[in-house]
C-alpha cells in the first residue's frame, strides 16, 4: 500500500527547530516532503508573492529517508502553492504547519503565516492543520507536544476533515498538559503595538511590539482560557468567513437596488 504523503511548512524557516521535529514526527506516519521559507517569515499571513519572481532550492544536507527538504524565498503561502504544483509528486494527503514558536490562539490567527499556509492547503482541498507552542523562548522544549501531534495528525489522516474546515491547535508552554480542549477563538486584539526607535536620519521610526487584550477572559469555551488553563486548544477553522446572521440586515439594500 502506498505511504500516505505529507507537505509541511511553517513561517519560521526552514531551519527552525519547530519544523525539524514535526517533519520527524510526521516521517512516523509516513513520506515527508517540507517546503518552507529560507528564513523567517512570521505574521506573514495568506502572503503572496506577485511582483517577483521566487526561488526554490533542494537542502540534501537536511534529508534523511522519507524526508525531502526545500528552501523558498517566499511566503508560507507561495511554499503550499509551490509544493502542491511542483515538488509534490502527487496530491499530498496531509498538510502540517509549525510547529510555531508562539501561539496563534484568538485574532492572532488572522496574522499568522504557519495559519497562512494551512489556509492554502485548506483551500486546495487538502486536509491541513496547524501546530504552535505558546513560548518565544528560541531555546523551547517541544516535547511535550509531540504525543498530542502525532496522535491529532493520526486522526485527521484517518478521518479526514469537512470541505474547507482545517484546524488550529495551541499547546500551553507546560510539561504536563491539563488535557486537549475543542474551543473556539477568544475574542481579544494586541494594543500599545508600537514603540519609536532612533534613526539616524532623523526619520520616525516605530517597532512592532504589542499586548495581547483578552476580551473574555472568563469564558471557558475559547482558546486562551485553554492555554491558560495549560490544556492543548483544538478549534476548527471554517474558510467560509460569511456571517449568515447578518445578510438580512442588508436585505433593504438589496431590495433597493432592483
Amino acid at each position: 500500500m502506498e505511504q500516505k504523503l505529507i507537505l509541511i511548512s511553517n513561517d519560521d524557516g526552514v531551519s527552525a527547530r519547530g519544523i525539524g521535529v514535526l517533519a520527524r514526527l510526521m516521517r512516523t506516519l509516513g513520506e515527508v516532503i517540507v517546503v518552507a521559507p529560507e528564513s523567517a517569515r512570521s505574521g506573514a499571513a495568506a502572503a503572496i508573492t506577485c511582483t517577483q519572481a521566487i526561488t526554490l532550492r533542494r537542502c540534501p544536507d537536511m534529508e534523511q529517508e522519507g524526508l525531502q527538504v526545500y528552501a523558498c524565498s517566499g511566503s508560507p503561502v507561495d511554499c503550499v502553492k509551490l509544493a502542491l504544483e511542483q515538488v509534490c509528486p502527487r496530491r499530498p494527503d496531509l498538510v502540517v504547519s509549525g510547529i510555531n514558536h508562539g501561539d496563534n490562539a484568538s485574532c492572532s490567527i488572522h496574522y499568522s503565516g504557519t495559519m497562512g499556509a494551512v489556509f492554502e492547503g485548506c483551500m486546495k482541498g487538502v486536509p491541513s492543520i496547524g501546530f504552535s507552542l505558546r513560548t518565544i523562548n528560541p531555546k523551547c522544549d517541544f516535547s511535550p507536544c509531540e504525543e498530542e501531534v502525532v496522535r491529532i495528525a493520526r486522526h485527521v489522516l484517518q478521518h479526514g476533515l469537512p470541505q474547507d474546515v482545517c484546524l488550529n491547535v495551541n499547546f500551553p508552554e507546560t510539561p504536563h498538559f491539563a488535557g486537549l480542549r475543542v474551543c473556539r477563538m477568544g475574542r481579544g486584539r494586541w494594543v500599545q503595538e508600537w514603540i519609536s526607535a532612533n534613526n539616524p536620519r532623523g526619520m520616525n521610526a516605530f517597532w512592532l511590539t504589542g499586548r495581547f487584550l483578552n476580551l473574555e477572559p472568563h469564558s471557558e469555551d475559547t482558546d486562551y482560557w485553554a492555554l491558560d488553563h495549560n490544556y492543548v486548544a483544538l478549534t476548527p477553522i471554517k474558510l467560509d468567513m460569511t456571517d449568515y446572521q447578518s445578510m438580512d440586515l442588508f436585505s433593504e439594500l438589496s431590495a433597493s437596488s432592483e
